[in-house]
């Protein structure tokens, strides 16, 4: 499962470096063109809807790599099993988050598919919201890799007491 995520996460950090320099072009396209006067209305639109994807993909790697969501204080003053047994706790109720983002999230994608970028009308903006769900889904597996590694910790400890 870790060589999975491993390869789960570089796509998707592949995926967020890519919608990011959308972002970067699309505003440097858009600054340059104000400039010279010349509107072009869908590079506003554009880099909104890159920027999305690009932080969502983003969140879900900082989850994998456990900088996103922690009880931090209490973390680095537990140690042995209470410890690993915090961290269970912290991913718990991160599945839980991470479920109703999914669940959420595929309503989201469901309700606005049909609708139309406004400056791009053969666009839907399904393909924008379809970032949350991926998200939560991906978040999901990141988490349960953590809680099995946990459990496996957990297991371990109680095996050398």
């Amino acid at each position: 499962m870790n060589r999975f995520v491993k390869e789960l996460e570089k796509v998707q950090l592949t995926l967020g470096v890519i919608f990011l320099s959308i972002f970067f072009i699309v505003i440097m396209i858009q600054i340059t063109t104000r400039h010279l006067g010349i509107p072009v209305i869908w590079t506003g639109e554009l880099a909104n809807y890159s920027f999305i994807w690009a932080i969502f993909m983003g969140a879900a790697v900082m989850v994998n790599r456990r900088e996103h969501f922690n009880f931090d204080f209490f973390l680095k003053r537990l140690k042995g099993k209470a410890r690993i047994l915090l961290s269970i706790f912290n991913d718990l109720v991160l599945i839980l988050f991470t479920i109703a983002i999914f669940y959420y999230g595929i309503q989201v994608v469901q309700k606005f598919w049909d609708y139309n970028w406004t400056a791009l009308p053969e666009m839907k903006m399904g393909y924008v919201w379809l970032s949350i769900p991926i998200m939560g889904g991906t978040m999901i597996i990141y988490t349960l890799s953590h809680l099995v590694n946990h459990v496996k910790s957990w297991k371990e400890k109680g095996a050398g007491e």
